[in-house]
């Protein structure tokens, strides 16, 4: 968690919410941070397209690299939706700005809680 909130906090370099989750769990996925930045560039934003939220995404992705089977993934995207009503970013988003909540706090708030959830499906 403490990787994921650094990584949240910097400005000199924009991590998106796949990638924040990603790199947090680098090592334990035999990747470097580099690779892990690489790997979730392109699912920030939904996708870049307001489509599935990148923190669930980067979720599903370190689960699937630390060989969880498909229970865990069925979990976290249970856990999800019920948490939250719906996975797309740009719903996420419209919902947060409708309670007022700022868009850097509500990312945030959902890598955290990815981190934390990734954290409990396997055991970190």
């Amino acid at each position: 968690m403490e990787t994921a909130r650094q990584l949240r906090a910097r400005t000199d370099v924009h991590f998106n919410c796949c990638q924040s989750v990603l790199v947090s769990f680098a090592a334990d996925l035999g990747l470097t941070e580099e690779q892990a930045f690489a790997l979730g560039s392109n699912f920030g934003a939904g996708m870049r397209m307001g489509s599935a939220c990148g923190a669930l995404t980067g979720a599903l992705m370190a689960l699937g690299l630390m060989g969880c089977d498909e229970k865990k993934a069925a979990e976290l995207l249970r856990r999800f939706r019920t948490d939250h009503g719906a996975t797309d970013c740009a719903t996420l988003l419209r919902a947060s700005k409708d309670r007022g909540e700022e868009k850097k706090a509500h990312c945030d708030g959902l890598v955290y809680e990815m981190v934390q959830a990734v954290e409990e499906l396997t055991g970190e």
